[in-house]
């Protein structure tokens, strides 16, 4: 076990072997692989020129990914390099799929190597996040068991929901646990497993034997990205392995995320947007994106 690990004991009965079985067949999410850490500050760091493009650009992802977001206009200054030459290094980097741009600032992109932190997740695009917490909560009608996935959009649908009512939350993220844990009328179940540093969410078969054994009224699902084609994605296999055998096991699974998951691709697939009730994100999503995953059978909403 890595040092970036934990293991939190779990009482339940050995997983079974039987597998999962969504509507279309995703990519095998079974491997399980460590969250990649961020870049240290004494690497990124830069006060003035970097020999080549190709070394200032990797400078500049690992500034980026060390912050979270930076603004474009900035680059030239903190890089001694002209405005044309920070704006052609942003683009490099964004057609490799490791940045995008909006606003005239440049954000770290999920990839399978990478992954932004919670403090950079608690701070990133909180109004849209809030705004889509709040339309999920609309979605729970009669449902008394919720999944929350990890992340902290979830932990957001969460708070969002009604605390006049009995419910039960069953979560892998341990952050949403919790919180929830404090409201007098919600039931939680904690899912056990390996700890992963990044998002404080368990993962392995500990927590895969535990879900199999659930039938959740209602899952809340995050994404690092959502394909052109309508593939749901994430950069380790063992939460796409957590994230599939939930939606395989819910009545119901409804997609939560913002508009800049949209046309990105992760390392790992583990469900079609078909398979979802609903994907709700921000309106800031263009309605040609949402009219066409439309097409591939599911509700867009933005709000």
């Amino acid at each position: 076990m890595g040092n970036d690990d934990v293991t939190t004991p779990q009482a339940s009965s050995s997983p079974t072997t039987s597998s999962p079985a969504s509507a279309p067949s995703p990519t095998p999410a079974s491997a399980s692989a460590s969250s990649a850490s961020s870049p240290t500050a004494s690497t990124a760091t830069t006060t003035g020129p970097v020999g080549s493009a190709r070394d200032r650009r990797e400078v500049l992802l690992a500034l980026i990914r060390e912050q979270g977001t930076l603004a474009v206009s900035d680059l030239s200054t903190q890089f001694g390099v002209s405005q044309e030459t920070a704006r052609r290094d942003v683009r490099a980097l964004e057609d490799r799929g490791l940045v995008t741009r909006s606003y005239g600032e440049v954000t770290a992109v999920d990839v399978s190597t990478f992954e932004t932190d919670r403090a950079f997740r608690e701070t990133h695009q909180t109004e849209e996040k809030l705004r889509i917490a709040a339309a999920a909560s609309r979605y729970v009608d009669t449902a008394e068991t919720i999944f929350l996935d990890e992340g902290y959009l979830p932990l957001l649908v969460g708070r969002a929901l009604s605390v006049e009512r009995d419910l039960t939350i069953i979560t892998t993220s341990l952050p949403t646990a919790m919180e929830m844990s404090e409201r007098p009328r919600t039931r939680v179940i904690s899912v056990g497993g390996r700890v992963r540093r990044t998002t404080m969410g368990v993962v392995d078969f500990w927590a895969l034997g535990t879900l199999r054994q659930m039938t959740p009224d209602l899952a809340f699902i995050g994404a690092n990205g959502v394909s052109e084609d309508g593939w749901l994605s994430t950069p380790d296999p063992a939460v796409a392995s957590v994230k599939e055998t939930v939606i395989a096991a819910a009545r119901r699974s409804v997609f939560v995320g913002g508009h800049e998951k949209f046309g990105r691709q992760t390392f790992t697939r583990f469900a079609h947007v078909r398979e979802m009730e609903v994907l709700l994100t921000g309106h800031e999503l263009r309605s040609t994106t949402a009219q066409r995953l439309s097409l591939l059978g599911t509700k867009v909403e933005r709000v």
